[in-house]
This record gives structure tokens, sequence and C-alpha cells, in this order.
């Protein structure tokens, strides 16, 4: 008997020490959820309209977004407005030389499920696709560049304007150039005997963390947690140029949770005090954090120190970490009732062309009559121009062929392209081959016969009409004219009886409806037509048609 009652408290004490050792644990689950959601009612009241700002902007919207808390989908779509009125106010130039502004703004639509894309039609990943400007401003371009990229899932963007196209490997290349000698990194040197700073090793660990399979990758991620878990202090926290501040733990916790690492881990545990127990010292008691310990409020603290609380908690909770938004529920998009996308007739192939080189120019335009036109069409990749004498020009008085001008019609309306071999003077895996036979597909241009197109031929201008006319149509605009509308049109002009039978309809149109100028004393219907003529004809068109 007495051995079996030695038995029973035996198997009672193991059970009470099993709930002792478990409830700590859920309760810092609870507690971390509690710590979250104040820290979320505190930021929805410190931030009431978040702008396009690295303090009460894009950070709080990222928390916010990634910690599950109920929060108006009004103040998604504000925030959402407020980055289409500041990239409308820019020219979808956020900033000329400190590419990391794309990068955080990228982040925090991600979060909420809007497309960086596409933003008042300007393509905000584009300028991460040019290597020499992204890495500009020190090892932050590429870190940042790759988050905001990784966050989604998103292809490297084709960078038209870049002197080297970017491409992730090179990011990552370049970040691993600069670790230092001792397994970190800081903001300005390239490797060598520098110390690390906990801030930006951390975040460099963030931007690798999707590429471990890389051997290299995984070897200067192993050197990088030892380095930082030996400048890893008593408290459990870290100091970033002599201050022991909030910040730098927070980028060491987004780091491991990136990387999938416990928060917990024996290597981060220092006196008993882990990363977490650390973050939270600085936690204020309304749910703020302050920069040092015994501050008091800070907004730049209290993002980051909120967003590394949201880290913390979905790993605990075993979610998607930071900033692997597959998992998205937000879905934040463009006013269509205030955003035109094209007429209503339009075919469902025309597309509008987004900006993806925003402030694109040529030297060679510089007050010339169609600058404005040039430089909107260079814009979305529409046309291009060509490096010469180092610089980059556009000919606008040159003549243009027919395969180049099926090129940048098909371009111009968002056609997909596809090869049908139509024409027997059309080599297949010729650069235009694609564009005239989807051209032809669409109606859009003509053979000179059945089997040929010509496509070095020089373009005339009553066939750029013609053409022009018939992209006007898939547009969804009406292009059928009486045969007394297009007499009077005509009449006008000094040489309209030289203009091909086949031809008038098209030219009557484009005249009537402005896309070529009723100024002009003559319409030269057999002339080549100039390439700043086209743009300009062509930019006319897409107003007309609202898709620009």
């Amino acid at each position: 008997m007495k051995t079996l009652r030695m038995k029973c408290l035996g198997v009672l004490l193991t059970l009470l020490l099993m709930v002792s050792v478990a409830m700590p644990a859920l309760a810092a689950n609870s507690s971390l959820d509690d710590a979250v959601s104040k820290t979320a009612a505190y930021m929805l009241k410190a931030v009431k309209e978040p702008q396009v700002a690295s303090i009460g902007g894009e950070w709080a919207v990222l928390g916010l977004a990634r910690s599950g808390y109920d929060v108006p989908q009004e103040y998604w779509q504000d925030y959402y407005a407020a980055v289409e009125d500041c990239v409308k106010e820019c020219d979808g130039v956020l900033h000329k030389k400190k590419y990391t502004e794309y990068s955080r703004v990228i982040v925090a639509l991600s979060a909420i499920g809007a497309d960086p894309a596409d933003v008042a039609g300007y393509n905000l990943l584009t300028p991460l696709g040019d290597f020499d400007k992204t890495i500009w401003q020190g090892i932050n371009g590429p870190i940042w560049a790759l988050i905001a990229l990784d966050s989604a899932g998103y292809e490297m963007p084709v960078n038209a304007g870049a002197k080297t196209q970017a491409t992730r490997q090179m990011y990552i290349d370049e970040i691993i150039s600069r670790q230092l000698d001792d397994g970190g990194w800081n903001l300005t040197a390239k490797g060598g005997s520098s110390a690390a700073d906990a801030d930006i090793t951390g975040m460099a660990l963030q931007a690798l963390a999707k590429y471990q399979d890389q051997p290299k990758v995984k070897a200067a991620t192993e050197k990088a947690l030892a380095c930082l878990s030996d400048m890893q202090n008593d408290k459990g926290g870290y100091s970033s140029y002599g201050t022991t501040n909030l910040e730098s733990v927070v980028q060491v916790i987004t780091a491991l949770c990136e990387l999938g690492i416990d928060i917990n881990d024996p290597r981060f545990i220092k006196d008993g005090n882990s990363l977490l127990d650390n973050l939270l010292t600085y936690r204020q008691a309304d749910g703020s954090f302050c920069h040092v310990a015994g501050g008091g409020t800070n907004q730049m603290a209290t993002e980051q120190g909120f967003y590394g609380l949201v880290a913390a908690m979905r790993a605990e909770k075993g979610q998607n970490s930071l900033y692997r938004m597959n998992d998205c529920t937000i879905s934040v998009g463009v006013d269509n009732e205030s955003v035109s996308i094209g007429l209503p007739g339009k075919d469902a192939a025309v597309k509008p062309v987004a900006v993806t080189s925003a402030g694109m120019t040529f030297t060679d335009i510089k007050a010339h009559a169609n600058q404005a036109a040039v430089e909107a069409l260079a814009s979305r990749g529409i046309i291009t121009g060509e490096a010469a004498n180092g610089a980059y020009i556009f000919r606008p008085n040159d003549t243009m062929t027919r395969a180049e001008f099926a090129a940048i019609v098909v371009r111009a309306l968002g056609l997909e392209t596809s090869a049908r071999n139509v024409f027997s003077d059309i080599k297949p895996g010729a650069w235009y081959a694609a564009y005239i036979d989807t051209a032809n597909y669409y109606g859009i241009v003509n053979g000179t016969s059945a089997a040929t197109f010509e496509p070095n031929s020089k373009i005339t201008r009553q066939e750029a009409a013609a053409m022009v006319a018939r992209a006007a149509r898939l547009c969804g605009m009406d292009t059928e004219m009486e045969s007394h509308e297009v007499l009077n049109m005509l009449a006008q002009f000094g040489d309209y009886v030289t203009i091909n039978d086949w031809a008038r309809e098209f030219v009557a149109f484009c005249y009537s409806e402005d896309i070529l100028d009723q100024s002009d004393l003559n319409i030269e219907p057999g002339r080549a037509i100039l390439r700043c003529e086209i743009a300009q004809m062509l930019y006319n068109l897409l107003d007309k048609a609202e898709l620009l």
C-alpha cells in the first residue's frame, strides 16, 4: 500500500511539474497577445492618418496590418489614397537617390494587399531594377530591395533606363561582399575589421533569410548569428554606436523570426534574459515604447517596437513571418470610379500601360514641340532611345520603319504578344516578329500583300493614320465617318486629293479626333512620318482613349 501511495504521489508531482512548466508559456503567449493589442490600439490613436513617411507612415501600417488587430478598412484605404497623392505629386519619383523610399512603401503596400506595380499609373517596383542607383546609399539599398521584392514574391522589375539591370543574386552578392571579419555588418564598411552594428546585421539577415539554400548565404548567416550572440549584453539587448536601445533588439528579433529560429534559442539568452524580455523593458504603460531605457515615448521606437512584438507573436503562433506576406487577407485597390481605365467599348485585350521609368527623357528633345508626348511614352516603355556619345537620345526627326511602328503601337495598347508566322518576309525570332503578328491579329496592321509585310520599309503619314485609326477602334472609339464628313474634314488641306482612297477615312478620323493637328497646312500623306510625329499621334490616341 505504501508503495502504491508513493507511486501516486510521484505521478501527482510529475503532473504538477508539467503544469508549472506549461503555465508560464501559456501566460507568455497571452501576455504577448495583450501587448500587441494594447500597442495596436495606441498606434491607431497616434497615427490616425498614415502618410508616406518613415515616422507616422509605413512602419505603423506594417505593424497594424501584420498584427491581426481589428483595423477599419477605411484606415487602409486612406493610407493607399495618401500614397497615390504623394506619387502623383512627385511624378512617381519618391526620391532621386534614396531608393529605400520605394522599398519601404512597397513593403507597406504589400502588407495591405495593394499592388505597388500600379499606383496612380506608376510602377514603384521599377526603380529597384536599377542596381547602381539602389546600392548608391550603401548596404541599406540592397537589403531593403530584397525585403521589398520578396515580401510578396514580385518578379525582378526590368528598368529600361538602368545602367546595370539588377537581379536578386546581384543584391545577395552585394550584401555578402560587405560582411565584416567579425561576421556582422555595419552601415558603411565593405568588409574588413570594422565593428559590426546589431541593427544592420539584423536587417542583412532579414534580407538573406529566404536564400538559405545557397551555401555561401548559409555560411554568412551562421557567422552573423555567432556575431550577434557575442554582441548581446547581459540584459538580452544590444547597443548601437555606444547606446543601448530598443531598435537594435527589434532588428535581431525580426531576423530570427524571418530565419525561423526560436527567439528563445540558447545562443540569445544572457543571464536568464531573452530578446523579448529586453524588448518589453522599453514598453510604456500605455503601449508605446521609448528609445532608451527610462526615456519617454518615442514614435519611431514605438513603431519599430510594435512590429518587433508582432514578429515575435507571429512566430509563437506558427504564422508566416512579418515579411512573408502571401498570407495577406487585406485587400486595398484602386478606386475604379476615380481612375480612368479606358472606354467602355474597348477590347478586353487592351490594357493601360503603367509608368515604369518616371522622369525618363532624352538629351535631344529638350524644348522640342513633342517633348511631353515623347516623355510620357518613354516613361511607360512604349518608345525607347539609344546611347550615343555618352548621351541617351531619341532622334525625334528620324523616320520610322513599319516594324518599329508595329512594336510601339502594340506596346502602347498593352497587348500580349505572340508569334504566328503570318508573313513570309518576317524571319521567326526577329525582334519585331511577335509585334507584327500581334498587330496583324488585332487588325491594326495589314501586309503589303497577302504574304509580305516589308518590315524595314519607311512608314508614311497616311499608313500611320490608318494604323492609329484601327488601334483607336480597338480602344473602343467610333471611327466610322460618312463620306461627306470625310470630305469636309479633308478639304481644308491643300493636298487632300493626293491621299490614297483606302486611307481617306482613316486620315479624316485622325484629324477629327485631334490625333493629327488640324492646324497643318498640308497632309503630306506619302511622306515618311517622323518619330516625334508618331509619338504625338500615339500620345493623343491614348489620351482620347482614356488610357493614360
